[in-house]
């Protein structure tokens, strides 16, 4: 495959940055690989990208001066350790220095069990002690004396490192905060208590401290961590590890275990439901779809309808302790898509009160055990809180009575579902009025409560209740319908369809017993009893709607990154870039009839010569999208100058479309699209199809090549050529699926030794996945193989394939196309398509259920004729 390069390559990094910012000054003319395209800068590039190009470089020369400094250092330290080994005798040098494993530690420091930070206050003085912790900050105080921090947990204990050697000192002085360490020494008291630390009235004369783990590039340290949630979000782990944080999820763990025990003491029992449901059936809120082996799922919204189903299977009372997934775009302080619900049902026996009451004595108890722990204390250091108030008999109010409260406030309100202020504001008047902070409203009002709730005397009003915690709700409960006949009069006046939910009703004509249930919401339970602000505070790893972000894809070659400056001899190859930034229409390149042209910046753009008048590119140019125009230019001044040509693209996308039409004035239509499909939810062969396959003892699997079955299959390939021989074909690359076989996947079908089809998937861009670069079935192959065959190599991979291009239906005009031309074309393309039979692949790929991206041919204003379309499609026949 000839290579046309563009300007030599600097062998060093300095030499890049130095090559790249004489080729950016104003004026300056690029003689190989670049040319102006009018903007003064005399470089190929516009204004916006030359600010950008330089804003590059400068980026570059700055990680570059950073990696010195950092291998500078690295080097000093290096020159330090030298020296000390060279000062210092062996029992010096034992007793600091990095440990790997715990069993490197040496003989003289090994301990025979490690003690906690927590315990240490309960040795005497002069104790010898050994502990792992992490260094949460130092005060250098010179070379020969240095305090540490040490923490373990929310636990924390000064260190004091003196009478030494200097060099251990140092050693210590450059160890980063979080980093973890294993220290051993010997109990002394201070000479005043130590506020800073959890133990103040003992401290650690250090005798050795080795590094177990170093933490580095640390955006800040717990010592002064910084207020905004969102920055510490950003470093979550690093956040997580601060004292308060460490002690709010132990008040997490006990609020569930406790609420685990309460129930187990009155006989419910703990089960799991499944989270994937058939149906979005459980109130108005949205739901997140789930491909399910190419049927639709949902993930579930609480456990509900799983825990009615569970009452009706006579397990009397249950509780779950699970995810739950709510696909609402809130971004406030107490709203999450996925958190944590505490759930129950359990059969009524008088009235839907019970529920309440269970429920009522859970959260008493949960109470009772929290202001209890320690670690309340260690969490009001950073988040202020009174201490929660609640009365011996909880108080219920009607929903009705607390409208009224709100209204005699002066609040406007109806008498309905309550927003957030409302319920905050009721809060305030309740704390005011009963001198509590928890609370229950009874007997919600209908429209505000999904389909499965009981109605109450008053059918305005229902069997139900909410459950407030310091003015906002925790918990929403009540009695469901359980009668069959009510409940489908209920979901039909809901207009909830029946279709998904036939295994819920099924429970239903089995006549369950009457029962209610409750949910509550563990992150929001957290926040409030703990007055942390936002339920982010209470979640280990949140997930609300802003979360997930799409991020860009890594390339596959990042040593073929075109964006960075260069550093090698020779430039990525082909191949390497295709799987950085290649679609369908790239791969053909790697066919002997395309000549590569080279940038200097690595990118490539793949053409071969038609009739010695047209350089046909075929693809975007292989490289970021942000050098199109930079590279495109370059080419063009490459064609037209050097070769002597007419440039012409085929196949490009729309971005690339778009420089051409824009920049360079030319002219644009699509007759083509790149026909792709979800490999994660695309259409199956037919069951017809696959037990045929089957009954023929035909085999297809997933090939890894050898020897033996390129032989093989080669036999079948050259049976197919003959077989195809005369007939009038058009295409775009040859059949050589051996080729680059790195960013290959084979699948094959056999029967009785012989190849009967095979199926080569082509790795491009992160982008845009996959290609089935060829699909073929051979002579004797039984109908449905190649079916199946391609549907073998779809379930092996995910997101985008591509069958490449194919015919659109017709030929749209694009820009500088209009009038008698566009027409005239329009004409000849619909003549072509019926001549050539160019709709029979589309055929075969609709049975996938591919969709249709359109792609261009792009061509100049002058140097192409109308009748030079024909030679276009030329280019692509046998």
């Amino acid at each position: 495959m000839p290579t046309k390069e563009g300007s030599p390559r600097p062998h060093t990094f300095s030499g890049v940055v130095l090559q790249l910012k004489e080729k950016l000054k104003p004026g300056n003319k690029q003689q190989n690989g670049t040319t102006t395209n009018g903007n003064g800068n005399g470089n190929g590039l516009g204004k916006s990208a030359h600010r950008h190009e330089l804003r590059r470089i400068e980026k570059a020369e700055k990680e570059e001066r950073s990696s010195r400094d950092i291998q500078e250092r690295e080097n000093r330290w290096r020159r330090e350790q030298e020296r000390a080994r060279s000062e210092e005798d062996e029992e010096m040098l034992t007793r600091y220095g990095m440990v790997a494993e715990p069993e490197d530690l040496p003989a003289q420091v090994q301990p025979g069990k490690l003690n906690t930070i927590e315990g240490i206050h309960k040795l005497s003085v002069g104790t010898k002690v050994a502990f792992r912790a992490r260094i949460h900050t130092q005060r250098r105080m010179s070379a020969k004396l240095d305090f540490l921090l040490f923490r373990d947990q929310t636990h924390s204990i000064q260190g004091v490192l003196a009478h030494t050697s200097t060099h251990m000192i140092k050693w210590v002085q450059k160890l980063h905060p979080e980093s973890l360490v294993y220290v051993t020494g010997t109990l002394k008291e201070p000479p005043e208590n130590i506020r800073s630390a959890t133990e103040q009235t003992v401290e650690i004369d250090v005798y050795s401290l080795h590094l177990v783990a170093a933490a580095n590039d640390t955006p800040w340290d717990n010592y002064e961590p910084p207020e905004a949630l969102n920055t510490r979000l950003q470093a979550r782990i690093l956040d997580i590890r601060h004292p308060s944080n460490i002690a709010i999820f132990k008040i997490r763990s006990k609020i569930v275990s406790q609420f685990r025990r309460t129930l187990e003491d009155l006989d419910f029992l703990e089960i799991q439901t499944p989270k994937l449901q058939p149906a979005a059936t459980e109130s108005g809120a949205e739901v997140f779809k789930v491909n399910y082996f190419g049927r639709k799922a949902f993930l579930a919204q609480s456990p509900q309808l799983a825990k009615q189903m569970a009452i009706s299977a006579d397990l009397r009372k249950v509780f779950e302790v699970g995810p739950v997934f709510r696909a609402e775009n809130s971004n406030t302080h107490r709203h999450l898509t996925e958190y944590t619900g505490l759930d129950i049902e359990m059969e009524i026996q008088q009235d839907y009160h019970e529920v309440m009451m269970t429920v009522d004595k859970c959260l008493k108890n949960i109470f009772t055990a929290v202001q209890s722990m320690p670690e309340l204390h260690v969490v009001r250091e950073r988040f202020p809180s009174e201490d929660l108030v609640w009365l011996d008999e909880t108080l219920v109010l009607p929903f009705t009575e607390g409208i009224k409260m709100l209204q005699d406030d002066g609040v406007d309100v109806e008498v309905e579902d309550l927003g957030t202020r409302d319920e905050i504001r009721l809060g305030e008047l309740v704390k005011q009025k009963f001198g509590t902070d928890y609370y229950i409203l009874d007997h919600f009002p209908s429209n505000a409560r999904p389909f499965y709730t009981h109605k109450a005397e008053d059918p305005d009003f229902t069997n139900s209740f909410d459950i407030f915690i310091r003015g906002q709700e925790v918990c929403t409960g009540g009695q469901r319908i359980h009668n069959a006949e009510k409940l489908r009069e209920s979901m039909k006046k809901a207009r909830i369809p029946e279709a998904g939910m036939e295994e819920y009703l099924a429970a239903f004509d089995l006549g369950p017993a009457p029962h209610g249930g409750a949910g509550l919401g563990l992150e929001r339970v957290v926040m409030l009893m703990l007055n942390l602000g936002n339920v982010r505070n209470a979640t280990l790893f949140h997930r609300d709607p802003k979360s997930l972000p799409e991020k860009p894809q890594g390339l596959p070659h990042p040593e073929a990154d075109t964006t960075k400056p260069w550093q090698f001899t020779e430039q990525p190859s082909v191949e390497k870039l295709i799987a950085n930034y290649g679609d369908a229409s790239n791969t053909s390149w790697l066919d002997e009839r395309f000549e590569i042209w080279r940038h200097s910046n690595g990118a490539a753009v793949g053409y071969a010569i038609q009739d010695e008048k047209f350089a046909m590119t075929i693809g975007n140019p292989l490289c970021d999208e942000s050098q199109y125009n930079e590279v495109i230019s370059a080419y063009q001044n490459y064609v037209l100058h050097e070769l002597k040509l007419t440039p012409v693209w085929m196949l490009v996308s729309e971005q690339v479309q778009d420089v051409l039409a824009t920049h360079h004035k030319w002219r644009t239509l699509s007759c083509v699209e790149e026909q792709r499909v979800d490999a994660d939810n695309h259409n199956k062969p037919s069951g017809h199809d696959i037990r045929r396959v089957e009954r023929e003892n035909v085999k297809v699997h997933k090939v890894e090549l050898s020897e033996d079955f390129m032989k093989r299959c080669d036999e079948s390939i050259e049976e197919w050529k003959v077989a195809r021989r005369g007939k009038k074909q058009v295409h775009l690359t040859e059949i050589r699926p051996w080729v680059d076989s790195e960013h290959r996947q084979y699948f094959a079908a056999e029967k009785d030794n012989k190849v009967v089809a095979l199926v080569v998937l082509a790795q491009l861009s992160p982008k845009h996945g996959w290609q089935v670069k060829w699909a073929m079935d051979f002579p004797g192959a039984p109908n449905g193989t190649i079916e199946v065959t391609v549907e073998k190599a779809l379930s092996s991979v995910t997101g985008n394939v591509t069958f490449g291009a194919g015919v659109s239906e017709k030929l749209t005009p694009g820009s500088q196309l209009h009038g008698a031309r566009a027409k005239f074309l329009a004409n000849t393309y619909e003549l072509l398509v019926k001549q050539l039979s160019l709709a029979n692949k589309a055929g075969f790929r609709e049975k996938f259920g591919v969709k249709g991206d359109p792609i261009y041919i792009c061509y100049p204003r002058h140097g192409v004729g109308v009748q030079d379309l024909k030679q276009f499609i030329k280019f692509f026949e046998d």
